[in-house]
């Protein structure tokens, strides 16, 4: 139990260290709380700095998922362990302890979760993501999708770690479309924003 509470404030601690912000602040950019959507997610650094400080931002965001969960995997597995390693990083995400709770809607990080419990779930939710993109050029519809048939691909392509995994990432699913209430709310009325096509 001790250990438990440990991997869960670690992978929280970590989790809460907001690579949007950081980023923006060392590249001498907008605060992304306040510039663009309000959002410190790589989406948004990407309208506010460009492709290079959202490519920061997305490798950062999906590493503070995929460490705490890949250093559980291999010292201290269990599917439950993992699984709160997983959604304690995406809450730390989510309410940032360092930054006054305010954090970014999850998908990254989630990814990065799902990379560290198995390549092939993280691979499937960034092929839907990536096919998505591709037809829709919208990064909301692109992770609400992902993030809809998360648990289907949690349950089918790992067995052995059900039903924590599946609870888990239904979980993290339900906050990421909780995150994107507002932009479900611009998808109904035709309004969310497409990416740039030199994206």
């Amino acid at each position: 139990m001790f250990t438990t509470i440990l991997i869960v404030l670690f992978a929280y601690l970590l989790g809460s260290i907001s690579s949007a912000i950081l980023t923006c602040k060392i590249m001498g950019l907008s605060d992304p709380r306040t510039e663009g959507s309000n959002n410190p997610g790589a989406t948004n650094v990407l309208r506010i700095g460009g492709k290079k400080a959202a490519i920061i931002t997305l490798l950062g965001d999906m590493l503070k998922g995929f460490i705490p969960v890949l250093l559980v995997t291999h010292f201290w597995f269990t599917p439950l362990n993992v699984t709160l390693a997983g959604v304690a990083a995406f809450l730390g995400h989510l309410y940032p302890i360092y930054f006054r709770l305010q954090g970014g809607k999850g998908v990254a990080t989630a990814i990065g979760v799902m990379l560290g419990i198995h390549w092939t779930l993280g691979g499937a939710l960034i092929g839907t993501w990536l096919a998505m993109t591709g037809l829709f050029r919208i990064s909301s519809l692109s992770a609400l999708t992902a993030f809809f048939f998360a648990p289907l691909y949690a349950w089918f392509l790992l067995p052995a770690m059900n039903p924590a995994l599946v609870l888990g990432t239904l979980i993290i699913s339900i906050l990421i479309f909780w995150r994107h209430r507002r932009n479900i709310a611009n998808l109904r009325q035709g309004t969310e924003d497409k990416l740039s096509p030199k994206t």
